[in-house]
């Protein structure tokens, strides 16, 4: 029997050797680099961030889950919860402390409810047809995590052998933990797994994902892939992170330029770093986050007013129509105006949205992405292709399309009106116009014009 296993295994290799041979015979033949497959259910997903301690005036997982129908209605996909678990007393900054602070990845702030009260939430979301992931913190523990005791040797230590908070950043209220230590890989590890197995969740948004060995990422990537598939994204702004690890990652730099643009700062060419870097260097399965507002934002660099003025809809428009994953802070679609404190119970106050118009032209902008397979996320959507034209400062112009939808989007990312010409044919054809529902038809060499901060999407099948 030895002999007939051993002949049979000598078989099976030699009938495999001309593949291997052929491909190491042929270096040049292009390979594919992204490993993981994204999950389905992304295809048209836009993320939703919720702040539980904020989101409504009890600041629980209960309260949350009465709100699920609201957020069907607005047409998001995928919640995102902050992170859910008990905080650090030791070193707490503000009365309530950071939720990003952790003290055990295994249990669930009781300020936010109940382990049943999560279950409850999580299986409330997914019969609206909700997904759900956590923003997991694995870079850093609170000081009073019960690892500090346990296995002090699993954090990094400063040169006289103290616990140490991220360097050069002010997280006094969290000490780094060791990853060349085998112990905090498994602990938080199977932690991501439990949440995976035993609550239902969908996947994960990693807190500063770059300051983790991406090894680690893709070793956790399979074993919970090998649960069920999962969505991954990462704070980190490095493609490859992408190879078999996030399905998304941030777009930082968009943040910033879009900023800058909005503030007079840049003009509309400011742009066209990211996006050329976005085409050459990322892969067609990342999607780049590319955000409005989120927790950061509004806590340190200011509300969606103060970012972005009256180019907040213009630069809304393109964020969620571009190549790129929306996604919308909690209380954004209500025009919320203020800095929520971090550290501190700041219920949103969502009368803001009953004279708002905001909220509308989310839901609106949801609707077309879902309507237009041209601007699906990441590798289902489309390619953009610049709209040359004679005012590249003034008139940020691109087409997506495939399969005989065609897309375009026509912005003017100024505080002057713009009157611009196209140098090509490449934006001709007949089209709907997105905000008024009529017939528009554009020809090669055409003028577009548009008021300050004005924008237009057109949508069709266009001439290809």
């Amino acid at each position: 029997m030895r002999r007939i296993a051993f002949s049979l295994a000598a078989a099976l290799i030699a009938a495999a050797t001309p593949a291997l041979a052929q491909e190491a015979a042929d270096p040049w033949q292009p390979a594919q680099y992204v490993q993981i497959r994204n999950p389905d259910w992304m295809r048209t997903a836009v993320l939703y961030q919720i702040n539980t301690r904020q989101f409504t005036p009890e600041g629980t997982f209960a309260a949350a889950t009465r709100e699920l129908p609201r957020l069907r209605a607005l047409g998001v996909d995928v919640l995102w919860l902050m992170p859910i678990h008990p905080i650090g007393a030791q070193n707490r900054k503000g009365t309530l402390g950071s939720p990003y602070s952790v003290r055990d990845y295994y249990a669930v702030n009781p300020e936010f409810g109940t382990e049943a009260d999560l279950r409850a939430f999580i299986d409330a979301a997914h019969a609206e047809g909700f997904k759900v992931i956590l923003d997991l913190v694995a870079n850093h523990t609170a000081w009073d995590n019960a690892l500090a005791t346990q296995h002090p040797d699993w954090y990094e230590k400063t040169w006289d052998g103290h616990f140490r908070p991220t360097p050069w950043w002010d997280w006094s209220d969290v000490i780094d933990l060791d990853w060349s230590q085998p112990g905090v890989r498994q602990h938080i590890g199977g932690a991501m797994e439990m949440w995976v197995r035993d609550f239902g969740v969908d996947g994960f948004r990693a807190d500063v994902a770059g300051y983790v060995p991406v090894d680690f990422w893709e070793t956790m990537r399979a074993r919970l892939d090998a649960i069920r598939p999962v969505f991954m994204l990462g704070e980190v702004q490095q493609s490859a992170w992408h190879r078999a690890a996030f399905d998304a990652s941030y777009g930082w730099d968009w943040h910033v330029a879009s900023k800058k643009i909005a503030h007079g700062e840049a003009n509309a060419t400011g742009f066209f770093g990211y996006y050329a870097e976005n085409e050459s260097l990322w892969p067609r399965e990342a999607m780049r986050l590319t955000y409005i507002e989120n927790h950061d934002s509004n806590a340190w660099e200011g509300t969606i007013y103060e970012n972005f003025g009256p180019a907040l809809e213009a630069m809304t428009a393109l964020s969620f129509t571009h190549e790129g994953l929306p996604m919308i802070h909690n209380g954004q679609e209500a025009c919320n105006a203020d800095r929520l404190e971090f550290f501190e119970k700041d219920p949103i106050d969502w009368r803001q949205g009953q004279t708002c118009t905001y909220g509308t032209l989310l839901a609106d902008l949801i609707a077309f992405r879902d309507a237009n397979p041209a601007l699906h996320n990441g590798r289902w959507g489309a390619r953009m292709s610049q709209v040359v034209n004679d005012k590249p400062q003034q008139l940020f112009a691109w087409v997506r399309q495939q399969d005989g939808n065609k897309v375009v989007g026509l912005f003017n990312l100024s505080a002057e009106p713009v009157t611009a010409r196209l140098a090509d044919g490449l934006a001709a054809g007949t089209y709907t116009d997105f905000s008024s529902g009529q017939p528009v038809t554009i020809a090669a060499g055409d003028t577009v014009d548009l008021p300050a901060w004005g924008w237009r999407l057109l949508a069709g099948g266009g001439n290809q």
